[in-house]
This record gives C-alpha cells, sequence and structure tokens, in this order.
C-alpha cells in the first residue's frame, strides 16, 4: 500500500478570488440581498438558459416556492422518488400537499416511469424527478408520462397565479429536484431549461457553490408574464414585503406594504459573492470531475463494480457523485468496505437511504417493504469522494483503497481484475 493519505469526503473548493469578492462585498456595505444577488441572478440565468433565475437561502427553500408559485396545497397530490434525500418530499409536505412515493425502476437510482405514470390521478399536481449524482433523468419519459394524463388533470391553484400557470399548462407540472445538476446537459439543453420548473442547491457540499443557497428557475410558460412570476418569488422570500431591502434605499422610497404573511428564505449578498467566483471557475471545476470520474470508472470497470453512467451521447452529468455498487454484497459488507476505507484514511457516504426507512416518513405511513428496487439499490451502495480538490495521486489512492478493502471485505483477491459490463440504469 502506498502511505496513507487523508481524503475528505466533500470539501469546498474555495479560491482567493471568492475571498477577495467577499471581503469586496464586506467592505462595501451591502451584506444581504443586493447588487451581488441580483447579478447573480442574472448570470446563472445566463449560464442555464433561462430567462430569469431566483437566489434564495436553499434549495429546499427553492423547489417549496416551486410548488408555491404554481398553487400546489392541501387537497393536491405530488409524486416523488423513494430513492431522495428528504428535502425533495419535505418541500411538498411543506405546502400541504399529499406525497406518494414511488420505487426506482429494478437496478436503477431513476423512478420507475411506469409507476409513476400509474400514481397519477385528478388529483396529482406535481412529479419531482431528482438528478441524482447530476445525471438527468429521462424527461422524454417523463414529460410523455405527463401528457398521457393530461386528460385526467384538472387545473386548480390556492393562489390567482397558480390557477393561470396550471391552466396555461394543462397538465401534471415537471419540478425538478436538480440540487446535484448545475451544469449538467440533456439532449443539448442545460438544467434548468429541461423541466417546467427546478430548484438547484449552492450547499457547501455541491459542485457549485454559496456557503447555503439554491435558488429557482423556470422555462417561459405561454400567457404567463416572467416578471409576475419573479415577482411572486421575491414576494415569497422575503415575508411579502412589497419593496426589497435595496429599492427601499433609493431616497424618500422607505414605504413599503406587507402584500401577505409569508416567508424569509432570501439570499445574501456574501452568499452571492462566493457565487460570483465560483460561476467564473465552474467550466473548468466541471471539467476537473469528469477527469477524476475517468479515473474511477476504470478502477470500478476492472472490479465488475456498476457505477453511474455521467456521460452519454445525449446526455452529460454535473458530476457531482460517484455512486457505485459492488454486486451481490449485503448492506453489512457494504458497512465493512466504508470502515476499512475509513481505516485507510478516505471518507465515503452512501445516496441514499430510501425516504421510507426514515423515522418521519414511516410515521406518515410509508414501509420500505413496498419499495424493495430502492432497498435493493441502497444495500449495497458506496459513495466515492469527489471533488475538484482531489489531486491526480488522490483519486489513484481513493480508487486502489477501493480496490483492495472491497477485496479484503469479500475475501477474495477477485476485487481487482474482473469484468462486468452489468449497469445500473445509466451505467457505463
Amino acid at each position: 500500500m502506498p502511505t496513507q493519505r487523508t481524503i475528505a469526503f466533500s470539501p469546498p473548493d474555495i479560491g482567493e478570488r471568492e475571498i477577495e469578492e467577499v471581503a469586496a462585498a464586506m467592505r462595501s456595505g451591502w451584506i444581504t440581498t443586493g447588487p451581488r444577488t441580483k447579478q447573480l441572478e442574472k448570470e446563472l440565468a445566463g449560464f442555464c438558459g433561462t430567462s430569469y433565475m431566483v437566489c434564495l437561502s436553499s434549495a429546499t427553500a427553492a423547489e417549496e416556492l416551486n410548488l408555491r408559485i404554481l398553487g400546489v396545497g392541501a387537497g393536491d397530490e405530488v409524486i416523488v422518488p423513494a430513492y431522495t434525500y428528504t428535502a425533495t418530499a419535505a418541500a411538498a409536505l411543506h405546502v400541504g400537499a399529499t406525497v406518494k412515493m414511488v420505487d426506482c425502476r429494478p437496478d436503477s437510482w431513476e423512478m420507475d416511469y411506469d409507476q409513476m405514470e400509474a400514481a397519477i390521478t385528478g388529483r396529482t399536481k406535481a412529479v419531482v424527478p431528482v438528478d441524482i449524482g447530476g445525471i438527468p433523468c429521462d424527461y422524454d419519459k417523463i414529460f410523455a408520462a405527463v401528457e398521457r394524463k393530461r386528460d385526467l388533470f384538472t387545473p386548480g391553484g390556492n393562489t390567482e397565479l397558480g390557477k393561470r400557470i396550471q391552466g396555461a399548462l394543462g397538465r401534471v407540472a415537471v419540478v425538478t429536484d436538480a440540487a446535484h445538476a448545475l451544469g449538467a446537459v440533456w439532449h443539448g439543453r442545460k438544467a434548468g431549461s429541461i423541466a417546467d420548473f427546478t430548484s438547484f442547491s449552492f450547499h457547501a457540499v455541491k459542485n457549485f457553490t454559496t456557503a447555503e443557497g439554491g435558488a429557482s428557475t423556470w422555462r417561459d410558460i405561454e400567457g404567463i408574464d416572467n416578471e409576475e412570476i419573479y415577482r411572486q418569488f421575491q414576494l415569497y422570500s422575503l415575508h411579502g414585503q412589497s419593496k426589497d431591502a435595496l429599492a427601499k434605499t433609493r431616497l424618500g422610497a422607505w414605504e413599503y406594504d406587507i402584500i401577505a404573511p409569508y416567508y424569509k428564505c432570501n439570499m445574501t449578498d456574501i452568499m452571492a459573492a462566493i457565487g460570483l467566483k465560483q460561476l467564473e471557475r465552474y467550466p473548468e471545476m466541471l471539467m476537473r470531475r469528469r477527469e477524476i470520474i475517468r479515473k474511477y470508472d476504470e478502477a470500478c470497470d476492472s472490479m465488475g463494480v456498476r457505477h453511474l453512467a455521467h456521460y452519454g451521447k445525449d446526455f452529460r452529468s454535473s458530476g457531482h457523485l460517484y455512486l457505485a455498487r459492488v454486486p451481490g454484497i449485503t448492506s453489512e459488507q457494504r458497512n465493512s468496505i466504508i470502515a476499512g476505507m475509513a481505516e485507510r484514511g478516505v471518507a465515503c457516504n452512501v445516496h441514499y437511504k430510501p425516504l421510507p426507512m426514515m423515522t418521519a416518513y414511516k410515521a406518515l405511513g410509508f414501509d420500505i417493504l413496498d419499495y424493495p428496487n430502492a432497498f435493493d439499490y441502497y444495500a449495497n451502495e458506496i459513495t466515492l469522494p469527489l471533488h475538484t480538490k482531489l489531486t491526480d495521486e488522490d483519486a489513484a489512492y481513493v480508487a486502489e483503497c477501493f480496490q483492495d478493502t472491497a477485496a479484503e471485505v469479500l475475501g477474495t483477491a477477485e476485487g481487482r481484475g474482473r469484468s462486468d459490463a452489468s449497469g445500473m440504469g445509466k451505467t457505463a
């Protein structure tokens, strides 16, 4: 074995450019939502190919406000995958909707799209695909499914704007959780411009970070004014206040109204300062992730370990997470491999423990026995560290540790030298 290294799972990649911009924001005297936040919104919208972007305090807030803009609420149903992080479902619960969970496809992280279509009823107002690891879902199948169920759809909406948006769509809305997927491409279109509404995460562990934070964006909707949607996002994110702090600083413009007792989830200029410089570096960061993924792919292919395919002829991932599965192992063996990696200084993780296994969702009546594919996918999944602070030597060390640790736990030297062409959903 080579000299032991310490490999963190997902540290933020913050450089001097970000630090200097944060310092400039602090020296400017404007540290809450202000000019830098507005600039980041414009630049991110341009990056994604959408007309507007709204920067917020988190991806969870972004997803919740997407649903509120649509007018989704009590009495409505929202379909989510069982294999995801809690924020995907929690946002729908926050607006008062009923969550319906759908299992994975066999041996895949993606929702079973046939089950998703079957779950659509006259009460369904949104489906929430999740681009796990930064890999876009199969949006051809998703949009085809909601179109086929168009006859079941009755526009509703608990707000006047929501009623008009639902009426303009005339079908169940596709509201993607793209927390991992900023910069991903599907059929030539970037994440954000694919679904009807999209939420992104800029949390510290994400490819692109503002420390915390997230954003909402949407496709142009015929007959709906984008500026009206943007204004409603602003109201929702700042207490229903008719003027933001920036507008109130104009001479003589102190007076404002509270349109409704809404929420507080705006982004600050300190956060946006990080994001502005992250965005300058982001193309090269995405390229670096691709280089590391190539090295991991080679190691996993030699072991017969299945892994997500991040790149294909009609899609390109943001390369956020490296999910790998050792065929045939138990969850106990999986945990032993993770522990063995930790002993070698390599931090690994699991993405995800399905929601029906969590206390909060069991209390709502969900049972993992109803989601066997999600459980099978989880039971032998290991997420390797993938971030732009890794050197080539670090990536090689991770791969070697993974090969050796898996071989030790399985009691065989077959961890190296085998090849298994079978996959799991989008796989190499």
